[in-house]
């Protein structure tokens, strides 16, 4: 209601306000529909980009896992293809230590020039070890002696019993297992490796003469290199990105979260694709490596790239407004300097229209509102000319053809009284013929009177009078009423412009014969005029007369029947208005109703002539 309200007080009746708030409108909307569309592009493109750039990295890590599981596999192609030196590991691996050593020492004398060394194979595993600084611990397991050979980062060599008897080492390499898996608590105990960042690639070592299977390779491999893959792009890497093994354990987190614990969602893995909607809060992006059966995962939560999104939007939105205010304010400047200016102009109109004719537009610029503003100076200044050569040349006739109506109508009330007199005085010459000359004498002073100001009261009066005079005349055959609210009787009204109707009551519709001949005057306010009824009991007229008087009380005047009413309604009208006048309504024997219509400030508000 109260934009209904401020609607209907400044942009319904302003034209240029209703213009301006609808380009207020356009503008707004169309910034903010384009400013949204740019938000939801440039946000989604951002995403896409922080997506695009954590699968950049999850492919990375994942060629680097490649290569570890291939380097791991190279150690023993290496191996198988050195005869000798798979042989000499073959022996190791199927015999105890101090037989091999016996065995290596006399390859050694044997072997031509002396230049073979004892411990090749040995050495062959710790140099592999020396080339890859990723590589923690080296174990070579021995099926048949059951027996753990351990290689460290500082070149240590451990020899560890690992018989069924006194470890789970055995159970723990006759498990199937994938290639890549985190280290296995019972070889983790026999290294003494217990660094949660680890994971293990397992081989199996077969004898090349037999292919039977001899042993297996176990590699500890740091996940603190997979680092160094991602040093380019550590900075710009949101969310957290996992290795994990197909047994669910975490080989790499860089978040340092799932470290030494199972991956706690491996059962949703299988039915994610590579870009997926994890638990409807975070953008996953997995890659399987085949080779060794780890899968890469990165998990970017919405609110963190939801954070990056908002950063664009205030951004986007802060230059919107300001574009919005302003495409708004410098418009809205212009529009109101021209609705300034046509305000003005409506103004000096307004002033021209209550009759201020000195009024003039001070515009002196070039543009339309400028040559509007002179137009209407020149058009008031013509306006002026003619007002003194037409139009009061038109006013002084118009008062000279009053002044005459009002000749006219005195003399001829005169002689209607005048003969009444004479007919009482001719008929009865009784005592009340005193009464009579003196409200005669009262009627004539009213009348010859000038007064200044002729009010409602003074009319009254003076048909009081009148009537006075025909009760006296007609004694118990007459009688009147005036119902009047006394506080009207300040309101000026013209004068003579009741008396001439109850004189036309008194000469066409009073019936002699008769004893309840009656003549009410009833006068009240309606609207903004004062209204007038005189309702007798008299003659009445037909309906064909009645139609008559009525063109009669239009035509021009001339001498002769009705000239008093058609005075009135003459006058009336000139002075007034055609709102003002006079009306009848009538009925043969039933009497006639008369109602003058007045102005209540006596036509000040403007005059219709």
């Amino acid at each position: 209601m109260r934009f209904v309200s401020m609607y209907v007080t400044y942009f319904r009746k302003n034209l240029f306000m209703r213009l301006l708030l609808l380009f207020s409108l356009i503008t707004v909307i169309t910034i903010i529909s384009f400013s949204y569309f740019m938000y939801h592009t440039m946000s989604q493109a951002a995403i896409n980009r922080e997506l695009d750039i954590q699968k950049k990295a999850m492919t990375n890590v994942n060629n680097y896992l490649g290569e570890k599981y291939e380097s791991a596999q190279a150690i023993l192609f290496g191996l198988y293809r050195d005869s000798s030196l798979a042989a000499g590991v073959s022996f190791m691996l199927q015999n105890p230590f101090q037989e091999y050593i016996q065995h290596s020492l006399e390859q050694f004398k044997n072997s031509p020039g002396g230049t073979g060394t004892w411990h090749d194979g040995l050495q062959y595993f710790r140099n592999r070890l020396e080339d890859d600084a990723d590589i923690q611990s080296l174990m070579l397991y021995s099926v048949d002696q059951q027996f753990l050979y351990v290689l460290g980062r500082e070149r240590q060599l451990q020899l560890i019993p690992a018989q069924a008897t006194y470890s789970y080492v055995p159970e723990a390499m006759a498990l199937d297992s994938k290639s890549v898996t985190l280290p296995n608590v019972w070889l983790r105990t026999a290294a003494n490796q217990w660094n949660n960042r680890l994971y293990s690639i397992r081989s199996p070592i077969n004898d090349k003469q037999t292919l039977k299977n001899i042993g297996q390779q176990v590699v500890f491999f740091s996940s603190d290199g997979i680092w160094k893959v991602l040093a380019n792009e550590k900075e710009e890497l949101k969310g957290t990105m996992l290795v994990i093994a197909p047994d669910g354990g975490v080989i790499f987190d860089s978040s340092d979260q799932y470290y030494g614990k199972p991956f706690p969602y491996m059962e949703q893995l299988g039915s994610l694709y590579e870009n997926s909607d994890f638990n409807q809060s975070a953008y996953v992006t997995k890659l399987t490596q085949s080779k060794g059966d780890f899968i890469v995962l990165g998990i970017i939560p919405k609110e963190e790239l939801a954070a990056a999104s908002r950063r664009i939007g205030t951004t986007i939105f802060t230059i919107s407004g300001v574009c919005i205010l302003l495409l708004i304010l410098l418009p809205s400047l212009v529009v109101l300097n021209v609705n300034k200016r046509t305000q003005q102009i409506i103004r000096f109109t307004r002033k021209v229209k209550q009759g201020d004719l000195s009024a003039r537009i001070r515009d002196v610029r070039e543009d339309e509102l400028g040559q509007i503003s002179r137009s209407f100076n020149e058009m008031i200044d013509e306006l002026n000319q003619y007002i003194d050569r037409v139009y009061k040349a038109d006013i002084k006739q118009k008062h000279t053809e009053l002044s005459a109506l009002q000749a006219r109508v005195n003399p001829h009330f005169l002689y209607n009284t005048l003969e009444v007199i004479r007919m009482r005085a001719v008929s009865q010459g009784a005592h009340d013929v005193g009464e009579m000359i003196y409200s005669l004498s009262a009627l004539f002073r009213s009348f010859v009177q000038q007064k200044k100001q002729y009010t409602l009261k003074d009319e009254l009066e003076a048909c009081r009078l009148y009537l006075e005079l025909f009760q006296i005349r007609y004694k118990d055959k007459f009688t009147y009423s005036i119902d009047w609210d006394r506080r009207l009787g300040i309101y000026r009204i013209m004068k003579m412009s009741l008396q001439p109707v109850i004189e036309n009551y008194i000469v066409h519709g009073l019936r002699a014969e008769s004893h309840d001949n009656r003549l009410e005057i009833r006068v009240k306010q309606t609207d903004d005029f004062l209204h007038v009824q005189v309702e007798d009991n008299g003659n009445g007229m037909s309906a064909e007369r009645l139609s008559q008087m009525k063109k009669f009380l239009q035509t021009e005047e001339k001498e002769g029947e009705s000239f008093g009413l058609r005075s009135i309604n003459q006058r009336l009208k000139l002075l007034y208005g055609s709102r003002y006048g006079l009306d009848m309504r009538s009925e043969p024997g039933q009497g006639t109703t008369v109602d003058i219509w007045l102005p209540l400030d006596d036509g000040k508000g403007g005059y219709d002539v």
